[in-house]
């Protein structure tokens, strides 16, 4: 994959201007600049409408809000069939239950989609982050690999000429 196109990825990567760079330069400056994008900091640029359907959305997908939600039917249904036996205000079938349950999941499901595209848009950011920081780590890795080819290349040749010098030197 890095053969032909390597130095146009690393060019993505770094986003580089138009300069003329060695292969050296041009991992120097891969490894020296931040690939990354911060995903963290767009948490303050929110509306107060994103910012309540997050506080909303969390509330919904937790413990207290299940609980909750039981404890206050549990006192609804009661109310209605115990407590208030000459004139329930919600008599069975629990109708006026029924329709605000309906209220409820009608305006809280918006708002966790909104709060689900929002976190989706972050882990597409951080997905392509680790994209980059993987592509990063290749490239680095063919090169220090290639570099290491080339030294244990160039040891064997000294060993080479070494050998013989030393025959050379034996002989004399």
């Amino acid at each position: 994959m890095l053969g032909k196109n390597r130095n146009k990825l690393i060019r993505e990567l770094i986003k580089s201007t138009d300069e003329q760079l060695d292969d050296e330069q041009l991992m120097h400056v891969l490894i020296d600049q931040k690939i990354v994008d911060n995903i963290n900091t767009d948490d303050d640029d929110r509306t107060y409408g994103q910012r309540a359907a997050d506080v909303s959305a969390k509330f919904a997908g937790s413990w207290a809000f299940i609980i909750s939600f039981w404890v206050v039917m549990l006192i609804w249904i009661l109310t209605n069939i115990w407590i208030s036996t000459a004139r329930p205000f919600d008599p069975y079938p629990f109708i006026l239950l029924n329709l605000v349950l309906s209220c409820i999941a009608a305006i809280q499901a918006p708002l966790i989609l909104m709060s689900q595209n929002r976190q989706e848009a972050k882990d597409r950011i951080r997905s392509d982050n680790d994209y980059r920081v993987n592509l990063k780590t290749e490239i680095v890795i063919s090169d220090l690999h290639k570099k290491l080819d080339r030294l244990v290349e160039n040891q064997k040749k000294l060993i080479s000429l070494y050998e013989k010098q030393h025959k050379h030197e034996e002989e004399i």
